[in-house]
C-alpha cells in the first residue's frame, strides 16, 4: 500500500527515456540569452577600459583614433562607447580639438569614492602585520594642517615597549611621523612651515633650526622614510613613512616606535618595513603615483 498522501506514479514519465526527461536549460542558461550576456559584458569591459585609460593619462586629451589603437578596438566601436559616455556627462568632448577627456560625471564618482575611504580601518590589517613582522609598536597619524594626530595603535608584544596617546596632537617638526609628513609635502608648504610657524621644543634633542630641519627632510626624501631618537619622547625610537591619498595628497603616517636602543638596531629594516606598509596602504586608498 502507498503511504499516505503519496502522488500516484506516473508510469508514462517513468516509462519515458532519459533525454525526454530533462529539464529544459533555465532562460541564463538558453545559448541565445548567454550570447546577449556575454556581449553586455564585453560592452561594459570596453567601456571601463576606455574610461581608466583616459583616467591613467589625465590631464592627457585623447582622440577616438589613439584610444582605438591603444586598446586595440575597432574605430567605430570606441566612438560609439564615447559617444555615450559624453551624453551621460562622464567624459567631455572637444569640439575643436576632437578630443576626450574626463568629465564631471568622472568626477561625481570619484569623489563619492573618496568619502568612502575609511584610512584607520584601511590601515588596521598593515599595522597588525608590522608589528608581527618587527616586534614593535605601530602608529597610524593622520594629518591636521600643520600638525598631525594619532589615530590608532598596535602594540608591541614586547613587556617593554612603546605606546601613544590616541588623539594627542603633535606638531609637524617632532618625531618621524611628524618629519615623514612634513617631507612628504611639497618644497613651497615645507618653506611656508619653517618660515611662518614657531617651533617649540618637546625633548632636548627636537629639531627646531629650520636649517637642520631642512637638512633632515632631504635626507628623509632620500631613504622614503624619517628616524626619530628621543626628538619626540625621551628614550624612545621610531621610524616612519608618509601615506598618499588618490588626490597625491599627504594624509598621514604609518610609524614603528619602540626603546630607543631596540629600535636603532634595526632601523634600516624597520624602516623598509613602515615604506611598504605606507605604500600598501597608500594604494588601498587610491594613490597611483611612483612609490
Amino acid at each position: 500500500m502507498a503511504a499516505l498522501g503519496a502522488r500516484p506514479v506516473d508510469v508514462k514519465a517513468v516509462a519515458q527515456p532519459e533525454a525526454t526527461l530533462r529539464r529544459r536549460p533555465a532562460d541564463d542558461a538558453d545559448p541565445e540569452n548567454a550570447d546577449g550576456a556575454a556581449r553586455a559584458r564585453s560592452g561594459l569591459a570596453r567601456t571601463f577600459s576606455i574610461i581608466n585609460l583616459l583616467a591613467s593619462r589625465a590631464p592627457e586629451t585623447l582622440g577616438v583614433s589613439a584610444i582605438a589603437r591603444d586598446l586595440q578596438m575597432p574605430k567605430a566601436v570606441a566612438h560609439r562607447i564615447l559617444k555615450e559616455l559624453v551624453a551621460g556627462a562622464f567624459l567631455v568632448f572637444d569640439t575643436e580639438t576632437k578630443q576626450y577627456q574626463l568629465g564631471p560625471g568622472a568626477l561625481t564618482v570619484g569623489l563619492a569614492a573618496l568619502r568612502t575611504l575609511d584610512v584607520p580601518k584601511t590601515a588596521r590589517p598593515y599595522l597588525v602585520r608590522l608589528v608581527e613582522v618587527s616586534g614593535e609598536t605601530a602608529t597610524l597619524s593622520i594629518r591636521q594642517g600643520w600638525q598631525r594626530v594619532y589615530v590608532d595603535q598596535v602594540l608591541s608584544p614586547h613587556e617593554v615597549r612603546m605606546s601613544v596617546a590616541l588623539g594627542r596632537m603633535y606638531p609637524l617638526h617632532a618625531g618621524s611621523s611628524s618629519k615623514a609628513i612634513l617631507a612628504a609635502l611639497p618644497d613651497e608648504v615645507v618653506e611656508e612651515f619653517l618660515t611662518q610657524h614657531k617651533r617649540v621644543s618637546l625633548t632636548p634633542r627636537t629639531i627646531i633650526s629650520a636649517d637642520e630641519l631642512r637638512d633632515d627632510i632631504a635626507g628623509i626624501r632620500e631613504r622614503g622614510y624619517a628616524v626619530s631618537f628621543g626628538e619626540r619622547q625621551a628614550g624612545a625610537g621610531s621610524v616612519a613613512a608618509a601615506i598618499r591619498n588618490a588626490l597625491d595628497e599627504v594624509v598621514g603616517a604609518i610609524s614603528l616606535c619602540g626603546p630607543r636602543e631596540r629600535l636603532a638596531e634595526n632601523a634600516l629594516r624597520h624602516g623598509a618595513e613602515v615604506v611598504e606598509a605606507a605604500r600598501a596602504v597608500s594604494r588601498d586608498i587610491g594613490y597611483r603615483g611612483p612609490g
